[in-house]
């Protein structure tokens, strides 16, 4: 485990990024797990700004995280035609109908919707695996 420097070798990764796409939540829901001291890394508890190699154990809640390559994480895109009456989020406190919930099942990755659609609204919108992906098409600049 390394702190981020400019000396840190171009092999490790920022560690939020590591369990995101292990599938364990979004950056910022991983960026929260850190700070709350429930992620490890060789068995110290890790902190915002550490960073990750290969090599490193990494643990979620005391449970270990495979760490997958990037190159190894099967990219996925898929078009959903979204009717009326489906929210646009994961979940809703009132228990309507989300896009979420129509979409194919994932092991050990989470959709990411690329935009999103008012509940009264239809139309086409696009899922991804791909959060760098997702970025760079709702934020290009």
């Amino acid at each position: 485990m390394s702190e981020s420097n400019n000396t840190t070798p171009p092999t490790s990764e920022k560690l939020q990024k590591v369990l995101a796409r292990a599938g364990l939540g979004s950056r910022r829901e991983m960026e929260t797990a850190i700070a709350d001291g429930r992620v490890k890394v060789n068995s110290q508890v890790a902190k915002l700004g550490d960073r990750v190699e290969a090599r490193d154990k990494v643990s979620f809640d005391d449970r270990p995280v495979t760490l997958r390559p990037e190159e190894e994480v099967p990219r996925r895109v898929i078009m959903y035609n979204k009717p009326e009456g489906e929210l646009c989020t994961r979940k809703d406190p009132e228990g309507r109908r989300t896009v979420f919930e129509r979409l194919p099942r994932l092991k050990g990755e989470r959709w990411i919707a690329i935009g999103r659609l008012d509940i009264n609204t239809s139309g086409l919108l696009l899922f991804t695996t791909d959060g760098e992906l997702a970025n760079r098409l709702m934020h290009p600049s």
